[in-house]
């Protein structure tokens, strides 16, 4: 598979990179969160949390690779 590279402007890279980072921040957060959580479904919903920032990282990484 080719890389293709996304012709973004300089603004649309910084606000991607603002993204990651807010993104990054509330990964990061919701990690340090389950460990003091103790009711069941407060945990599942910061799980589902934790695995949705995962992907939103993985993929705002993607684009700025390719930009």
């Amino acid at each position: 598979m080719a890389t293709k590279e996304l012709d973004l402007a300089m603004h649309e890279k910084l606000e991607v990179h603002e993204i990651l980072l807010f993104k990054t921040s509330c990964l990061k957060k919701g990690t340090a969160m389950l460990e003091l959580v103790k009711d069941k479904d407060l945990k599942k919903i910061l799980k589902e949390d934790v695995e949705a920032s995962t992907n939103s990282v993985k993929e705002l990484s993607k684009i700025l690779k390719k930009a």
